[in-house]
C-alpha cells in the first residue's frame, strides 16, 4: 500500500504540475496553483491510493469496483473546473455557461490529465479523441460544447502551444460562450 500512495502522490503531483503549466501559458496562474489541492485530503487520497494503478483514474478503478467513488463525489463539489460542480438536476437550467477562468482550467485539466495517463502514446489529436468520447457531454452547456469541441480541434490541427495562447483562448471563449 506503501508504494500504491507513494505513486499516486507522484501522479497528482505531476498532474498538477503541469495543470499549472498550462494555466500560466494562458494567465491564470493562481488557478494553477490551486487546482486539485483537495486530491490531497483524505477523502480523496486514501481511496485514489487503494485504487491507483498508474494508467487511469483510480476513480473510474473504483467506480468500476464499487459502483462509485467517495473520492470523486468529495472532489467535484470541491472543484470549480469539473462541469458536474455546476450541474443541478433540479434547477430549471440544468447546465450553465462555465465562467472563463474555470473552463480554460478544465482544457488545462484534460490536457494534463491525456498527458499523464498516456505518457509518451500522447499526441496532439488524444484531447479531441477524449472530447468526441467523453460520456457526458450533454452536461455542458451547448456554447460550451461548441467551445471545448473548437478548442481540441484546434489543438489536433495547431498543437497545444500555439492553442494555449491567452488572446486565443479568450476571443474563443467570448465567440463561443457569450
Amino acid at each position: 500500500m506503501i508504494k500504491k500512495m507513494w505513486n499516486h502522490f507522484k501522479l497528482i503531483t505531476k498532474h498538477r504540475w503541469l495543470v499549472f503549466k498550462f494555466c500560466t501559458k494562458v494567465g491564470l496562474f493562481w488557478r494553477g496553483l490551486v487546482h486539485d489541492l483537495s486530491k490531497y485530503t483524505p477523502t480523496e487520497f486514501w481511496e485514489s491510493s487503494k485504487y491507483y494503478v498508474g494508467y487511469k483514474s483510480p476513480i473510474q478503478v473504483a467506480r468500476e469496483k464499487r459502483e462509485y467513488s467517495a473520492a470523486w463525489l468529495h472532489h467535484k463539489g470541491h472543484n470549480k473546473h469539473h462541469e458536474e460542480y455546476w450541474y443541478d438536476f433540479n434547477a430549471p437550467i440544468k447546465a450553465p455557461v462555465i465562467p472563463y477562468k474555470y473552463a480554460v482550467e478544465m482544457i488545462c485539466d484534460m490536457l494534463s490529465a491525456g498527458s499523464v495517463y498516456k505518457g509518451k502514446e500522447f499526441t496532439k489529436e488524444y484531447p479531441l479523441w477524449y472530447w468526441e468520447n467523453i460520456k457526458n457531454k450533454d452536461l455542458f452547456h451547448p456554447k460550451m460544447q461548441n467551445f471545448f469541441k473548437n478548442i481540441f480541434e484546434e489543438i489536433s490541427n495547431e498543437g497545444i502551444d500555439k492553442v494555449l495562447a491567452k488572446e486565443n483562448l479568450k476571443n474563443k471563449y467570448n465567440k463561443y460562450c457569450m
